[in-house]
């Protein structure tokens, strides 16, 4: 009996000193499965590995981190290297940037150097966070200073991608420059998300910013206070249907020791068709990365622009006779003079499948409608909303009733009722 023990003992003890190795070889599969999804689904960021040398209690990695700018197609390179711990379940990933957290011959971080850590697990789980101290950053040149008080953000990945949640909390940050300062205070943000299909996920956020005050040298400072953006996307029990919402709320504008508020506006995407959603992002995910490659130095075939704008327009074709509704439930905006009040709807009725094959264009079966109400005031007192305006009020697109300009708009059949006076649309969908 002894020497079983024994046996089991030395069989458990070979076990624990082999996992590490086991772990390090897994983790650098992960790492390189990671990056090359990661690049293959987006053209803005890649991960280059130079070098991975593997041991077995660690192992050490270097690499670049390519941000490329759409419009220019230029690139900025950041150089990286790593240091990797072995675990019995997992590994845990120290990086810093190879020239260091600051420029040389400047010290952005005067209290402890940010913290920058990704702790992977061998069912395919994996933590990125990010821990960063009091920083102080000047820029010579425009005299412009970014203050933050330190924060924290945190990625936790799991069932092998398919889920994500993000944490976020920044209790102060402040910009000061020679004309203006913007202060924030409070800062706190999370999502979580559910990956689909293909370009589609599906979940649930919230950021929300205590304060924000901004000062400009001429002007009265104003303060924005309770700022929340809210989103949620979710499909139907079959997993047919996307409806999504984004919320933005603000509960006060304060501005020469006056303040006004609430203001909340919602966008709502319903009932789309999921299919047709997910290869309308994926043409416009095509789409972008043909135009970035454009303003490189081996340009995209113009068949490839080709191929991604059919597939956009396809895609729009389906989503449209499937049926959905898109548009603006509610703005409320509150100013000294009143509360501007208003939605907007645009639908397109689900077409059977003799109507879809006779379909010549999304725009014909378009409904929506409109409405807007603003205090007059508010062109009376100021100058600047007057100028805006009065084109809309002389055209008759805003007309008065009692204190109130107000806006009541009708489309269908290739026609806006706006009212009371039809303005035919051009055919451009």
């Amino acid at each position: 009996m002894q020497k079983k023990w024994i046996i089991t003992g030395v069989a458990v003890l070979a076990v624990a000193g082999a996992m590490p190795w086991v772990v390090g070889f897994v983790t650098e599969q992960q790492w390189q499965q990671a990056t090359e999804e990661m690049n293959r689904a987006q053209s803005f960021l890649k991960m280059e590995t130079g070098a991975y040398r593997r041991g077995v209690l660690g192992s050490e990695l270097t690499g670049a981190l390519v941000v490329q700018n759409p419009e220019t197609g230029e690139s900025h390179q950041v150089e990286y290297r790593a240091k990797v711990t072995h675990g019995v379940t997992g590994s845990l990933l120290n990086f810093e940037p190879v020239g260091g957290w600051s420029p040389e011959g400047r010290d952005w971080f005067p209290e402890a150097k940010p913290k920058l850590t990704l702790e992977t697990r061998l069912w395919g789980s994996a933590t990125l966070e990010l821990e960063a101290p009091v920083m102080t950053m000047t820029n010579e040149v425009t005299g412009e200073t970014l203050n933050t008080s330190g924060g924290l953000a945190r990625i936790e990945i799991s069932d092998t991608g398919s889920q994500a949640d993000a944490l976020m909390v920044w209790p102060t940050l402040s910009l000061s420059g020679p004309e203006i300062d913007i202060r924030m205070a409070d800062i706190h943000m999370e999502q979580s998300l559910n990956h689909l299909m293909a370009d589609v996920w599906t979940g649930a956020g919230e950021l929300e910013v205590g304060s924000m005050t901004v000062v400009h040298r001429a002007d009265p400072p104003v303060e924005f206070r309770d700022f929340s953006l809210s989103s949620s996307t979710e499909t139907n029990p079959e997993q047919t249907r996307l409806d999504s919402r984004v919320t933005l709320e603000l509960e006060e504008i304060i501005r020469g020791g006056q303040g006004y508020g609430p203001h909340r506006v919602e966008f709502a995407l319903e009932n789309l068709d999921l299919a047709s959603w997910s290869s309308l992002t994926q043409g416009m995910s095509d789409l972008q990365t043909v135009m970035l490659q454009n303003g490189t130095s081996a340009p995209a075939e113009p068949e490839q622009q080709m191929a991604a704008m059919q597939q956009i327009n396809l895609a729009l074709r389906e989503l449209a006779s499937a049926g959905f509704s898109v548009g603006m439930p509610q703005l409320s905006l509150s100013t000294p003079e009143g509360v501007v009040t208003g939605n907007v709807t645009i639908r397109h009725p689900e077409l059977s499948a003799d109507e879809r094959a006779g379909m010549l264009m999304v725009m014909q079966r378009l409904t929506g409608d409109m409405q807007l109400s603003a205090p007059s005031a508010l062109a009376e007192n100021y100058p600047s909303v007057r100028m805006q305006l009065a084109p809309m009020i002389k055209q008759g697109l805003l007309i008065k009733d009692g204190d109130q300009l107000v806006m009541k708009a009708v489309m269908k059949d290739l026609m806006v009722d706006v009212n009371g006076m039809e303005i035919p649309l051009p055919p451009l969908l």
